[in-house]
Order: structure tokens, then sequence, then C-alpha cells
């Protein structure tokens, strides 16, 4: 005879899947904040152009790994996992806090560098930042849309040309503010915090920008 599910038990599945799917998420999004962390931490080590390049390397591992990295993820969402995209950040931010906190143990004047790049985003204001923050989600949405494709030289290029356009990227940005001392946290906290919701709109439009202006080709 076959087993009758009963409604009750079919919503047992159904939470026990979407709970068990949003755990992977959250682990796959730890791992791309720890890997963009990596990233951000050889930018603060070296800065300037040769930083930029070094920092590719976060994203070529967040990609090639498959992990879920908010910037890599944004722009091929659908509108039901729209929720999941929160898990992401949130996972996102905890690789990146993990990856701060080892840099408090390093010699070179990480803080001091992180603090500079947070004092120059708040001198830009969140509103601009928000929109300069634009350039970086399509910049990334390209990236990682060749990457899928086994063409990975634009994301050699559209990684450095984020960086020194000045265009924020919101978990590099998470892993730079983490980073910065708690005196400066204390200083500013409230400006940080719109200045970083702006910043993750900002990348959110850029990474949907082509399915913006371009829906047919979505």
């Amino acid at each position: 005879m076959k087993k009758i599910v009963s409604s009750h038990d079919f919503r047992i599945s159904v939470k026990s899947y979407i709970m068990n799917s949003s755990v992977l998420t959250l682990r796959s999004a730890i791992m791309a904040g720890i890997c963009i962390g990596i990233a951000g931490f050889g930018y603060l080590a070296l800065g300037g152009i040769a930083g930029a390049v070094l920092f590719c390397c976060g994203l070529l591992a967040v990609v090639s790994y498959k992990y879920k990295l908010y910037t890599g993820t944004a722009g091929f969402i659908t509108k039901g996992e729209v929720g999941m995209l929160g898990i992401v950040l949130l996972g996102n931010i905890i690789g990146c806090l993990a990856v701060a906190l080892l840099a408090r143990l390093s010699p070179m004047p990480l803080q001091e560098s992180a603090e500079k790049i947070l004092s120059g985003r708040l001198s830009v204001g969140p509103l601009k930042a928000g929109l300069l923050a634009i350039g970086c989600g399509f910049l990334m949405t390209t990236a990682v849309t060749f990457a899928r494709r086994d063409k990975w030289i634009p994301l050699l290029f559209c990684v450095p040309m984020f960086i020194v356009c000045g265009f924020p990227h919101c978990i590099a940005d998470a892993f730079y503010y983490l980073t910065c001392s708690l005196a400066f946290w204390g200083e500013h906290l409230w400006s940080i915090l719109l200045l970083y919701l702006c910043i993750v709109l900002g990348n959110f439009v850029g990474c949907n920008l082509y399915r913006m202006v371009m829906p047919e080709e979505k």
C-alpha cells in the first residue's frame, strides 16, 4: 500500500528543506566572505594598482568554488529568491569579520589603511557613495557572467577597475569597516550604517542594471 503523506508531514518536510537550504547558503556565503576578506587583506597590505590586481584572487576563488557572494548573486536571482539574498549578505559579513579579526593580529598598519578608506567613503557621503556603488555592481555582474562561461579575462579587468574608480563594493567594504578600530566606529556609528546601506542598495541596482535597461536579454 502506498503511504499517504499528511499535510502536517508535508509542511515539516518543506520547513526542513528550507532550513537545510538556508544553512547551506549561509555556510557558502561565509566562505565567500572569507575569500573577499583575504583579498581585502592583501589590498590593505599592498595598496595601489598591484593591490587592486591581487584583489582578483578573492573573486576567482568565489567563482571557482561557486560560493555565494552578494555581488555575484544579486544580478542572477529571481523574485522568489530575494529573501535568500539577505542570508548571503549576512554570511558574507560574518566571513569578513573572521578575517578582520585575523587582520588585527598583523604587524602591518592594516587598521590605519582601512580607516583611511572608510574616512574617504564618509567624506563622499552616503548618497554619492551609493550611486558610485552602481558601477561596482555592474562590473561584478559582468565579471561573473563571463566567468560562468569559462571566460576569465574580463574578471581580471573588472575587479581592478572598480577599485581604481573608487566604486564601493559592499563586501570588501564590510571587511575594511570591520578592520577599523572600535573608537572609529564609536565616533561615526550612524554615519557608517547609513553609508553601508546605501552602498548595498547601489550594488544591487548595478548588479541588475542590465535587466533594468535590457529586460529582453535577461
